[in-house]
């Protein structure tokens, strides 16, 4: 069975969960996943970006220790690590939560430009 590398509780790092957690994208997959509560396939989230930068943004996540992800069937679904944030750094996960909850705005993507 195939696995994806996540950091130990204890080898999660704030600087690293903080700097994820610094791009809009990320902050609204923190977000979905927050509000849904389940594990989401990454397919279920409608984001504005290409489909290999959506799995850049995973994986930065995934490398932090914000999110685990794990194969279910022929999906990666991703869920958050809220426990193992919240015994590392008390209250940080539900601090970007609900400050993401409270400021969500729809994001848009530009549009390329044209010659």
């Amino acid at each position: 069975m195939r696995t994806l590398e996540h950091p130990h509780r204890e080898d999660i790092q704030l600087d690293n969960v903080l700097g994820a957690a610094a791009d809009p994208i990320r902050r609204r997959i923190i977000g979905q996943l927050a509000r849904d509560h389940r594990a989401q396939a990454c397919s279920a989230f409608e984001l504005p970006v290409t489909k290999s930068t959506s799995t850049h943004h995973f994986r930065v996540l995934r490398e932090a220790g914000v999110i685990e992800q794990r194969y279910q069937g022929t999906s990666i679904v991703s869920v958050l690590r809220t426990e193992d944030l919240n015994a590392r750094f008390p209250g940080l996960i539900d601090a970007l939560i609900n400050a993401e909850l409270l400021n969500e705005k729809p994001l848009v993507s530009t549009p390329a430009a044209t010659l």
